[in-house]
């Protein structure tokens, strides 16, 4: 008995680090500041003010941007049939990729073993939109309606070639997992601007493209060694948006709300002792959930919308879980104050039968990602949203498959690829970066996807190399160790 109670012990002293211990004191005080808090709807909204304020250095300069609207396309659009047409490709059709313009390059297994690459050219004409005379595929026919407030980047570029470490990446800043991202550092650096929301909040969908598409782990929207109340939360369709949020049955708004204040007080006690701050990250878990059982159906309950609203967005607009009703609920949640919100939608992976399915997925998101762009700018809240569409990588120039085949489709391609950006500080109509006439590897103005996050913090008031997070000894930051740069040429 006594060698167990040593045991015991020894093995709490193991446990309360240097780093828990210095906790423990830091969270007293915050505890004991807390103090009664939690006990009415007008306190617990106290304790989020107090907690949504973020960094008390950031920002640090004037921002742009209040909020982001990132439209991630999951998959891997392909930027050859919507984005990046050359002249060349009409002469150049049908003939094989040569070697010097692949230069070694790594091809994912898909492809490695055929023969011959030959080059497609886009698959759907295009047109010069807008006063810049943006080429922008005949598929995107409401892109090409919004060309003058957008800027097309064409010169993006990764390592990653398979899908689950790109996303990963681009979302997170590293092809490992484990790391916070881009939504949590920004609701752990600016805090929230809404005491019914969380700072991050992410929808899904499933496009009409490849069905089912690539997987999507929580951890895209994770905070890694962040304080998990900085995760983002995701809204499902449906009725129960948020699972585990209604009360059960027999449970009335006031039972639980003394459950809370009862379970925050122990909560409290149990952080002043063990010194862990993720206990205060579980009251503000509570507190949140607490509030939104109000805000969440406010929120998706869209019949408050007139009927125009409907004919901007399209009819996919009223179906619950589409990428157009998840556009419309973009909207409403930039109204309420949420910082960053994240729409992923999958099927963009057109390895086979591309001719077939890339039609229909771009059906799934171009009335509805122009129309969020038109109602942004309609309601003046356009200059102050940052709004970003893309995906993690793009596709090959040549054809994965026999050329002409109706089964032939295009294959991962990191070198380079196209995204678009509107409001929050970034030039209108206008056009950056330039690739070569395979539209294979970049020739002009090259942006990594480290550049592309840099720029999205600078435009949010944040310096990316002083937004760091001690963990492991080291200060982690969202853009990693290597150069980034902001890309000023973009921004008005």
């Amino acid at each position: 008995m006594h060698s167990l109670s040593f045991d015991i012990e020894l093995r709490r002293a193991q446990l309360l680090t240097r780093r828990s211990l210095l906790g423990s004191s830091t969270v007293s005080l915050g505890a004991f500041a807390l103090g009664n808090l939690l006990k009415s709807d007008k306190a617990a909204a106290a304790v989020g003010e107090t907690r949504s304020e973020g960094l008390p250095e950031l920002p640090h300069f004037a921002p742009k941007a209040k909020r982001v609207i990132y439209l991630f396309q999951s998959g891997g659009p392909s930027h050859v049939d919507l984005f990046d047409y050359h002249e060349a490709m009409d002469s150049l059709h049908g003939t094989d990729l040569p070697d010097s313009v692949r230069g070694g390059q790594r091809l994912t297994g898909m492809t490695s073993g055929q023969t011959s690459f030959p080059v497609v050219k886009p698959l759907w004409g295009g047109r010069r939109c807008g006063e810049h005379g943006t080429w922008i595929s005949d598929i995107v026919p409401h892109t090409q309606s919004i060309a003058d407030d957008i800027t097309i980047v064409r010169s993006l570029w990764t390592e990653a070639i398979n899908h689950d470490p790109a996303v990963t990446f681009i979302n997170t800043g590293s092809q490992q997992m484990g790391h916070a991202s881009l939504g949590a550092w920004l609701s752990y650096g600016l805090g929230r601007e809404s005491d019914d929301f969380p700072a991050y909040m992410v929808l899904l969908s499933q496009g009409s493209g490849k069905n089912p598409g690539q997987p999507l782990f929580s951890r895209l929207w994770g905070s890694g060694y962040l304080p998990s109340s900085h995760q983002g939360v995701m809204l499902r369709p449906g009725v129960n948006p948020v699972l585990y949020l209604k009360n059960p049955s027999g449970v009335s708004r006031d039972s639980r709300r003394q459950l809370l204040d009862t379970l925050g007080d122990l909560n409290q006690k149990h952080a002043a002792a063990a010194g862990d701050p993720e206990t205060l990250a579980r009251i503000e878990a509570y507190e949140m959930a607490y509030r939104m059982q109000t805000s969440v159906p406010d929120l998706t309950n869209v019949s408050d919308e007139p009927e125009s609203t409907f004919e901007l967005y399209g009819d996919d607009a009223r179906r619950p879980g589409s990428f157009a009703a998840n556009c419309l609920l973009a909207r409403r949640m930039a109204q309420r104050g949420v910082r960053f919100i994240q729409l992923f939608h999958r099927g963009w992976d057109q390895h086979i039968s591309i001719k077939n399915q890339l039609p229909k997925q771009c059906r799934d998101v171009d009335q509805a990602s122009a129309a969020l762009v038109q109602d942004l700018k309609r309601l003046g809240m356009l200059d102050d949203t940052l709004v970003v569409w893309g995906g993690e990588f793009g596709r090959t120039v040549y054809s994965q498959g026999a050329l002409g085949s109706p089964s032939a489709g295009r294959d991962h391609h990191g070198r380079c690829f196209s995204s678009w950006m509107a409001g929050g500080g970034i030039k209108a109509g206008y056009d950056y970066g330039r690739t070569d006439e395979f539209a294979y590897n970049v020739v002009e103005n090259p942006v990594h996807i480290r550049d592309l996050n840099a720029t999205i913090l600078h435009q949010l008031g944040i310096d990316h190399e002083r937004f760091t997070f001690k963990f492991r000894g080291l200060s982690q930051r969202l853009t990693g160790v290597e150069e980034a740069h902001v890309v000023n040429d973009i921004l008005s």
